[in-house]
């Protein structure tokens, strides 16, 4: 029996790592995509290509995008990144990248198409996240939409499928479950400004998320933070 094509999107964060373990579990054919955009956390790609070799993907592309559509960012730009901020703001952090998932998936749907894959896998999250639009249960299913009409698979009756496993999931659900299906998150990098030497500040958005799901879990996080205190 052929096994099912998926593309996965994989950032080498916690999240995209917890999802290429669940395909890996269904033992799918996997193309892992990364993206170099300019973001300042480009250590992830490094720990991209590790987690993709450790699941033994059929391949693994990293693309690089013009950074200039990204740079109003915090994530891109000269500005700071917010430090101690309340996570359940529903104010948009200076963090949230302009259309950058949209551009993600996009890309993703034509090597899809390519390589006739049924799948298009994305770790996006609207429970513990830091309230950008395009990880929201509504921009999946307008991305779908878009699926449905702008590919040949789905002019034949076979639309690539938009899979975001996690988008219900709590960040410690989503621990839990990568846990289980054996994730080591010491490969992952969650930081959104790390040090050169890839530690993680610990204050983040990103690195607070992190943080309280492996404290939900009674876990000690194996990523590597300046100050000791925030990985127990």
């Amino acid at each position: 029996m052929t096994a099912e094509k998926a593309v996965v999107l994989l950032s080498g964060g916690l999240d995209s790592a917890t999802v290429l373990a669940m395909t890996a579990s269904r033992e799918m054919e996997v193309t892992a995509l990364s993206f170099s955009y300019g973001q300042k956390h480009n250590q992830e790609l490094e720990l991209a290509r590790k987690i993709a070799g450790h699941y033994r993907v059929s391949e693994h592309l990293i693309i690089s995008l013009d950074p200039e559509p990204f740079k109003s960012s915090s994530l891109t730009g000269d500005g700071p990144v917010p430090e101690g901020r309340d996570v359940g703001s529903k104010r948009i952090p200076s963090t949230y990248v302009p259309a950058r998932n949209t551009v993600f998936l996009s890309v993703a749907l034509g090597i899809a198409e390519a390589r006739e894959a049924g799948h298009i896998y994305i770790g996006v999250n609207s429970v513990d996240y830091s309230g950008y639009p395009d990880c929201r249960p509504e921009f999946i299913k307008a991305f779908q939409s878009l699926a449905n009409l702008a590919t040949k698979r789905a002019v034949e009756g076979n639309p690539p499928i938009i899979q975001a496993p996690l988008i219900h999931m709590t960040k410690a659900e989503i621990i839990r479950t990568g846990t289980a299906l054996g994730v080591d998150y010491g490969m992952t990098i969650s930081c959104y400004q790390p040090s050169l030497s890839g530690e993680s500040c610990g204050v983040c958005d990103a690195c607070i998320l992190r943080l309280a799901g492996f404290r939900a879990n009674g876990l000690i996080d194996p990523a590597v933070y300046r100050n000791k205190a925030h990985g127990k």
